[in-house]
């Protein structure tokens, strides 16, 4: 083994070039009380519309839509013993989940979404947390194409006898700021590296994006919003000049054999949810199937190679459906406290600090998805699904399908007051360099810059009312 390391970050520019002293931020909350805020056009109690499960402990995540019939929610309970189960290595008696790796990040599904929910980043390295991983590739002559010695993604665990590829290592750089009332803050600026490379040095150009684990809730409901509707919110040019470009991203649809609308992903990298639920089952966990058949071990990986694997393909399509299947159903949780005043004031600073121009409030589903609980519901996710410049800040300089470096989707914030209830931290953002909300709030930039100004111009009270309205989605 090669004791290489390769030091990656930090992959933004300085932070401290990204924070204005306070004397030279710019105030745009709408003048008035905000009274004249329809709040229905906000939120609803119940968020996932006919979806929606009133349950606020730590099981919030894992519940089935409440509007299944018996045999979607047969479906649902096999589905969601699959997604739990632990791979093993092949060849195995248990020849339904042998196959994992030869190299890997996790040995199930839920080693990353843990109840369903959000990963966080590892405490240490060697820390036994999943779900970070780094995406590896190289500028090619059409985009992106896969860093030639390990791949698209680096994987930190394998197999007996298979070298694992290299270990994640990450610090962090407090950096301070100060809101125009004077309140301190801090923000923690990540650096990656990558030790104990197993094949030597990496490509000179390559480039690297860390992405947590999110929470899974309301997929299948994220999925049956009808394209016309996500692109009518699209304004590439900024047509109407409030500042918000958002615009879709276009991939490959592997079944349909062409490119499609992106909907999925930190970067809407997966049109549908079964190719995203099968990129993962082979970039995660190792375990092939028909939409992506090829083990991935890299031409320079000889032992990854001549492994044994689980069979062709390894995860059969009747369970790669039972997953998906689940992944579609599972429930959102509702909000809490909508009559609580402090949440409604946090409610129209929301939308006056113009958050809600990305993070749209409400969507209609359609009535042609493939399974009726999802159809034709009324749903408040927060999110337009387009891609947005979020600024250096946030930058990974790595471009995936059409979404540049510095663009990133618009993340749901539906279930993001039950993190911490059902995970255990507060820590957001792709790659969770945020410890809190209010921190991820503090990181945006580029489209968002205005609406970040507009909550650092916010009176303290103002600023805890808004935080105290995301806590209750």
């Amino acid at each position: 083994m090669h004791n290489s390391i390769l030091t990656i970050g930090p992959i933004t520019r300085p932070l401290e070039a990204l924070l204005l002293p306070a004397v030279l931020l710019l105030v745009v909350v709408a003048c008035g009380s905000g009274d004249e805020i329809d709040l229905t056009t906000v939120y609803d109690v119940r968020l996932g519309g006919d979806t929606t499960a009133f349950t606020r402990n730590r099981s919030a995540f894992e519940l089935s839509a409440r509007n299944l019939d018996n045999d979607l929610r047969t479906a649902f309970e096999v589905g969601d013993s699959f997604f739990t189960q632990n791979w093993v290595i092949a060849p195995a008696s248990t020849q339904a989940r042998d196959g994992l790796g030869p190299t890997h990040n996790a040995i199930s599904c839920s080693s990353c979404h843990a109840l369903d929910g959000r990963a966080k980043p590892p405490d240490h390295p060697g820390d036994p947390e999943r779900g970070l991983l780094l995406r590896l590739s190289i500028p090619g002559p059409d985009g992106p194409i896969d860093e030639p010695t390990y791949g698209g993604q680096l994987q930190d665990r394998s197999i007996l006898g298979v070298p694992a590829e290299g270990q994640i290592v990450i610090s962090y750089k407090e950096v301070q700021g100060q809101y125009p009332d004077g309140t301190q803050y801090s923000l923690r600026q990540p650096t990656y590296s990558i030790a104990d490379l197993a094949f030597g040095p990496m490509h000179a150009q390559v480039q690297v994006s860390p992405r947590i684990a999110p929470a899974i809730i309301g997929m299948g409901l994220l999925e049956a919003i009808p394209e016309a509707n996500i692109l009518g919110l699209a304004d590439p040019d900024d047509a109407n000049g409030d500042g918000i470009s958002g615009r879709p991203n276009y991939v490959w649809d592997v079944k349909k054999g062409s490119s499609t609308l992106g909907r999925f992903g930190w970067k809407a990298n997966q049109p549908t949810l079964e190719q995203q639920a099968a990129g993962a089952f082979l970039g995660d966990i190792g375990i092939t199937s028909s939409i992506f058949p090829e083990e991935n071990c890299p031409a320079s990986q000889g032992a990854c190679q001549e492994a044994p694997n689980g069979g062709t393909p390894e995860v059969v399509e009747r369970r790669l459906d039972r997953v998906t299947t689940y992944v579609q159903t599972l429930a959102v949780p509702a909000m809490r406290d909508p009559e609580d005043e402090t949440v409604q004031h946090g409610a129209r600073l929301f939308v006056q600090s113009q958050c809600s121009l990305c993070h749209t409030t409400r969507h209609e589903t359609g009535g042609d998805h493939p399974l009726a609980p999802v159809r034709n519901q009324v749903i408040f996710p927060y999110t337009d699904l387009l891609l947005h410049d979020m600024g250096p800040g946030l930058a990974d300089n790595r471009s995936d399908g059409q979404a540049t470096g510095s663009e990133w989707r618009t993340p749901p914030l539906w279930g993001i007051g039950l993190v911490d209830t059902v995970n255990g931290h507060t820590m957001f953002l792709h790659d969770g360099r945020a410890r809190n909300v209010e921190e991820a709030i503090l990181w945006h930039g580029g489209e968002a810059e205005e609406s970040r100004k507009s909550f650092m111009g916010l009176t303290a009270e103002e600023r805890d009312a808004l935080l105290r309205f995301l806590e209750s989605l």
